[in-house]
């Protein structure tokens, strides 16, 4: 059974590993390297941090970035969720997605957003499954590998979560 807990920084190493899994798809960011795990913990929001785990070992993890330092946007977060390769397809992303709006709203963010190639097919079906609507299109955003890369942009509003 798969259970999903809040990442802890024992986690780390399997976390890192994970994203690497991902880089690896060319599909899953515009980023090139894995970062240290110093860096990592300093991009993401502190709380709604999730791991994914079964039988003690880290399936998949997701976690929050801010997407603007500005007070009025305090509510809005970017989501990562990343399924390690021997996991995929078995619903990890879906329950990690779940858990991640429940812990999100807790914590007081009222739009989840995230930015994705439109060829992850994968995850652009989760978000729209989990409520996402795109809202955009960015073409040839970014370069990644010499390839000029365009990205759709999704995000979803909470219905319990509201300015105060």
């Amino acid at each position: 059974m798969i259970e999903v807990i809040e990442m802890l920084s024992e986690h780390s190493e399997a976390v890192l590993r994970i994203y690497a899994e991902g880089l690896a798809t060319g599909q899953a960011t515009f980023n090139t390297a894995v970062p240290s795990w110093q860096e990592w913990d300093m991009g993401h929001l502190s709380h709604s941090r999730l791991v994914a785990v079964q039988d003690g070992n880290v399936q998949g993890w997701a976690a929050l970035s801010p997407v603007s330092s500005r007070y009025c946007y305090r509510g809005v977060a970017e989501f990562s969720i990343y399924v390690g390769r021997a996991n995929r397809g078995k619903g990890v992303g879906s329950l990690l997605m779940q858990h991640l709006i429940e812990e999100s709203e807790v914590n007081g963010i009222w739009t989840l957003y995230s930015s994705t190639f439109p060829e992850n097919a994968a995850s652009v079906s989760l978000q729209k499954k989990c409520g996402f609507r795109m809202i955009g299109y960015r073409e040839k955003i970014s370069c990644l590998n010499g390839q000029w890369r365009d990205t759709v942009l999704l995000e979803r509003r909470s219905s319990k979560v509201g300015i105060d």
